[in-house]
Formats: structure tokens, C-alpha cells, sequence
């Protein structure tokens, strides 16, 4: 009996002895942060690789690139195709304007790229995470600088636990020198989008330009160089709260990259040998294929896993294989948990034994008619449908109201101090202040009248011409026409000052027209 099992006590019953260790003790503790073990993805081959070449092309183009396409505004705005105005509070979209009170368009683009984002997901996995996310784009990027200067997985592996050398040296300069000439090129192309790209990049060599335009190139520099080239994979792991979320977005019938272990395992490097023996073989010979090309660093083989972004680049690599072993392909590849679950349960006899692939095979080799295939009818389901009827409402109203919004509106104040000024001869007169929104690039003049509370007659400073209810206000193009306005009421007519008012602002060559419901104040009204 162990010492510690006879203690008892003061009442004479047994101490129970607690199995416990010290697993924060000086003994046993480990350090907070554990050392990044590196990463050295293999270059693959195939339908999918050539798939996130292409949209590394076009979403690199269209960043770099966007800023310096030109679009005729006019004389009076800018010929940036894509420019975000701060200093105009504008926001230029080709043939689109955006003011800041309309700013309501900005928020619909994010609720369609939400609900964009929950589709996608919901139907294919996370495919933006393995083809579309700028982590991924721009990692590629610095991985395909590093295979070109170090060479392929083993020719880095290599370098890297070799001992420094003028080679080593040399390699490992010229990757950095490349890498941090990107990171300005992306910082210096994001500050690109908020002035004029080619009077900016003048002003940003010959020392001119503002000194936040130089910060923000610094900072972008430094995350696109920490992110891309240092961190890489730790972004999407410790960093990116999506792969925590996405599960959510995810059902049984949304296509995730999958291990179709119903038809690999028992895994084997010697499958001649073992079929001899009579044992049952699965299609995977262990290679470890599927593990070299990841950029994640995980085995696809142990399950889904919140490290995966579905670049499916371990499918290309392991269809390689099975082409040189002459077998079908889609050992690893893109399925949905219901086939999943159907091809498990006939290879291990619904859960009561263990795997074995000729279960799923016929008598000649081929696939068993009841092993599920993908259907892509299975995506239009009632939630990919349902994302899908969210994202076309939240696009047809933007669409509505982009093309049926007027480029004319009215602002009024009223005067606060004092509310009413007196007159000599009894009349009381209202003072505003009028903004007239003139949101085209032309010059135009605006129309400015009252209607209602009779008798009343209208002042605009500077503008002498007017018949007393109208006046005709040039408005400059593409900016706001501040004008005063001064409203008369004979003292006799005061019993219609509790009617109100309109002012009415009208173009009469495209008959847009925007009204504003004011006030009169008079002595002694509330």
C-alpha cells in the first residue's frame, strides 16, 4: 500500500489521493512563445495551382495598376478613373461620384461583400482565404521570389540549415532586396488611390510630398514585408479571426478540400507487398506529397482543420501521384461532408468496422455504384440561395438608387441670432443661409424660388436680378454654392406667417429639383 493511501483523517476516514502533477512548475514549464518552425512549401502542378495563378495576375494588375488608368470628368474634375478625395470629400468610380452624405453606397458594397463572402463560403469553403485574400496573393508573390533566387523546397531546406556562406549571403540579400522593393511598390501604390498617381509619384522622388504620404508607405511597407515574407502562414492562423468564424457558414453539402481516407487508408509505402499478403491497401502510399506543397504546414490527412484555406494545391500534388500509379484521382479533393459520411460508412460497413477500400470497389477495380459523388446541384440550397437572394436585393437597390439619385440638393439654415430682425415700417424679415449642391462637373445655374406664405418677398445677397420669389444662382461645378437669403413679411399679412414656406432649387435644363419645407418666425410665436 503506498504511504499516501494510508493517511486519514482526524475523523479516521482515508484522505483520497489526488492524481495531479505540477504542470507549471519550474520543472515542467515551457516557454510562452514557441519558436516558428519554418515553412518550405513545394512548387505544384496542376488545374489548381494554374487557377491561383491567374488570380494572382489579375488582383495584382488591378491593384497596381487601377490607379493610373485615366477617365474624362470634364475640365472641372479629376481624370482619375478610381480616386478617394479626402481633401474634396469625394470618392471617384469611373463614371461615379460618391459625396459624403451619400456615403450609404459604401455601406451597401460592404453588405455585399459580406453577404458575397457568406456565399462563397457556404458553397466552396474558404476559397477566398486560398485564392483571393491579399495574405495569400502577396505571399505567393514573395514565395515565387524565393524560389527563384534559393531554389525549390530541398535547395532551400538546405540553405537554410547550412552554415553562412558568401552564397548564402548573396541568396539571402538579394530575396530580402526583392521582397522590400514589393512592400514599397504596395505602399506606394495604396497612397496612389488618394491623390493624383502620376503628380504624386513626382512629389514622393523629389522629396515634395506630404510627410503622411511617406508614413503611410512606411507602414504599408513594413506589415507587406512582416506579413508576406516573415510571418506569412502565422497571419491566417493567430491573426485572421475568418477561419474561426467560417465554420458557422459551413453545412453538410458545402465543398471543403478533403482527405477521402474511405479510399486511402490503410495507407501504405509497400502496396504490391501487402495486396500479396492478402491485406487490405488503400490508394495512399504515404508520400507525403500532400504535406510538402501546403503552405500551411499541416497534413490535409488528419481531418479539416482551422489552419486550412483550401488552396487545394494538395489536391494537384497527390492527383500527380495517383497518375503515376495509374489510379483515379480525387484521393484528396473537393467534397462535401454528406458524400463523405455515405463513402465512410460503406467502406467501414456503417461504423462497425474498420476501413477497408475494396468495399467501395467492384469486382473490377472501379468505384462501386453507391459511393457518393458530388452533385453540383447540392449548392443551390436554401442557404446559398438565400445569400444569394440578400446579395442581388442589396445590389438592385445600390443600382436603383445610383441611377435614379438627383446631382442636385438643397441645404437651408435659418439665422438662430437673431431668429426675426423688425423693419422701420413694421416688416418682419427671416434670415437662411442656402448650400446648393451642384454634384456634376459643369457649370450650371440654379433657380431658386418660394412658394406659399403670401405677400412674402425674397432677398438673395449678391444677386440682384429676381422678380422677388425666383432668382437664378450659378452654381460652380462639382462644389457646394453657399448664397443668404432674406425673406420680407409686410407687417399687415403676419396672420400667414404660420403657413411656412417653400424654397425650391430647380435646373431648367435637366429639371432636377430639390425643396426645402421652412420656417417663418415672427414676435412672440414659440
Amino acid at each position: 500500500m503506498n504511504i499516501y493511501d494510508a493517511l486519514q483523517s482526524s475523523n479516521g476516514s482515508p484522505v483520497e489521493r489526488l492524481e495531479a502533477e505540477p504542470v507549471n512548475s519550474a520543472r515542467m514549464r515551457k516557454p510562452l512563445y514557441e519558436k516558428r518552425k519554418k515553412i518550405f512549401p513545394k512548387r505544384a502542378e496542376g488545374q489548381f495551382r494554374r487557377f491561383k495563378w491567374i488570380v494572382m495576375f489579375i488582383t495584382l494588375g488591378i491593384y497596381y495598376l487601377t490607379p493610373w488608368m485615366r477617365w474624362d470628368r470634364g475640365a472641372h474634375a479629376p481624370d482619375q478613373a478610381v480616386l478617394i478625395d479626402l481633401a474634396g470629400r469625394r470618392f471617384y468610380f469611373f463614371f461615379i461620384e460618391i459625396w459624403p452624405q451619400e456615403f450609404f453606397f459604401v455601406a451597401g458594397l460592404l453588405v455585399m461583400a459580406g453577404f458575397g463572402l457568406f456565399l462563397v463560403t457556404s458553397a466552396v469553403g474558404r476559397a477566398w482565404c486560398g485564392y483571393a485574400c491579399p495574405q495569400t496573393v502577396w505571399v505567393d508573390l514573395f514565395l515565387v521570389v524565393e524560389r527563384a533566387i534559393e531554389g525549390d523546397r530541398n535547395a532551400r531546406m538546405k540553405l537554410d540549415a547550412g552554415p553562412w556562406s558568401f552564397d548564402k549571403t548573396r541568396k539571402r540579400v538579394a530575396k530580402h532586396a526583392v521582397w522590400l522593393l514589393i512592400a514599397v511598390a504596395t505602399g506606394g501604390a495604396w497612397i496612389f488611390y488618394f491623390a493624383d498617381a502620376p503628380r504624386l509619384v513626382v512629389t514622393l522622388f523629389t522629396l515634395d510630398a506630404p510627410f503622411v504620404a511617406y508614413a503611410t508607405v512606411a507602414i504599408l511597407t513594413a506589415t507587406t514585408y512582416v506579413f508576406g515574407g516573415l510571418m506569412r502562414e502565422q497571419v491566417c492562423t493567430y491573426m485572421c479571426p475568418w477561419p474561426r468564424i467560417q465554420a458557422a457558414m459551413l453545412d453538410e453539402n458545402s465543398l471543403v478540400v478533403t482527405y477521402n481516407d474511405w479510399r486511402g487508408e490503410p495507407r501504405t509505402r509497400h502496396a504490391k507487398k501487402a495486396a500479396a499478403a492478402g491485406e487490405s491497401v488503400g490508394d495512399c502510399v504515404d508520400c507525403n506529397a500532400c504535406v510538402a506543397v501546403c503552405p500551411m504546414g499541416i497534413d490535409i490527412r488528419d481531418g479539416q482543420q482551422l489552419e486550412c484555406i483550401t488552396c487545394a494545391l494538395c489536391i494537384d500534388a497527390c492527383d500527380g501521384v495517383m497518375d503515376k500509379l495509374g489510379k483515379e484521382r480525387g484521393l484528396i479533393a473537393y467534397a462535401t461532408l454528406s458524400d463523405y459520411a455515405t463513402n465512410m460508412a460503406l467502406a467501414t460497413d456503417d461504423g462497425t468496422k474498420a476501413i477497408d477500400p475494396r468495399r467501395v470497389r467492384q469486382p473490377d477495380g472501379k468505384f462501386s455504384k453507391q459511393v457518393g459523388h458530388f452533385d453540383w446541384h447540392v449548392i443551390f440550397r436554401a442557404r446559398t440561395l438565400m445569400y444569394s437572394a440578400v446579395w442581388m436585393l442589396a445590389g438592385v437597390a445600390l443600382l436603383y438608387a445610383l441611377l435614379t439619385r438627383d446631382r442636385l440638393e438643397l441645404n437651408v439654415i435659418h439665422d438662430r441670432n437673431p431668429q426675426y430682425v423688425i423693419e422701420s415700417d413694421g416688416s418682419v424679415r427671416n434670415g437662411y443661409t442656402i448650400k446648393l449642391l451642384n454634384m456634376i462637373p459643369e457649370n450650371r445655374v440654379i433657380n431658386v424660388s418660394m412658394e406659399g406664405l403670401a405677400g412674402a418677398m425674397m432677398k438673395i445677397s449678391g444677386h440682384d436680378s429676381g422678380d422677388g420669389r425666383l432668382f437664378a444662382v450659378p452654381a460652380d461645378a462639382d462644389k457646394v454654392t453657399t448664397v443668404r437669403v432674406f425673406v420680407t413679411l409686410p407687417r399687415e399679412l403676419a396672420a400667414n406667417a404660420g403657413e411656412g414656406f417653400t424654397l425650391v432649387a430647380e435646373d431648367p435644363a435637366s429639371h432636377e429639383r430639390d425643396v426645402y419645407s421652412a420656417r417663418f418666425n415672427m414676435p412672440g410665436a414659440n
